[in-house]
């Protein structure tokens, strides 16, 4: 079945940087868009990164555009998120998310503190 897996999450002071991952399995990886959302607590969730099929086309949210790079490696099924000059405000569960075969799919989520 569809399986998304996030990791890399955790406490980060202002300023630092962290590198999230999402491993993807059951599905051909490389034929799909792949996106990036967080949901910080009492928000919505929200759309913050997308990259196209073989990664050359990518946008981001105006919010984290500069600081945050999305990637892909399609031969190892993996898409990152590559997060520097964070900020409080950047704190949340991060997903990673595919609509794969019709259906939106989701990982169990990230969680990336940034505090001092």
């Amino acid at each position: 079945q569809v399986q998304l897996v996030e990791s890399g999450g955790g406490l980060v002071q202002p300023g630092g940087s962290l590198r999230l991952s999402c491993a993807a399995s059951g599905f051909t990886f490389e034929s799909y868009a792949m996106n990036w959302y967080r949901q910080a607590p009492g928000k919505e969730r929200e759309w913050i990164a997308t990259i196209s099929v073989a990664g050359g086309s990518t946008t981001y949210l105006d919010a984290v555009k500069g600081r945050f790079t999305i990637s892909r490696d399609n031969m190892k099924k993996t898409m990152y998120l590559q997060m520097a000059s964070l900020k409080p405000e950047d704190t949340a569960v991060y997903y990673c998310n595919a609509n794969v075969r019709g259906l939106p799919r989701w990982g169990q989520g990230t969680q990336v503190t940034v505090s001092s």
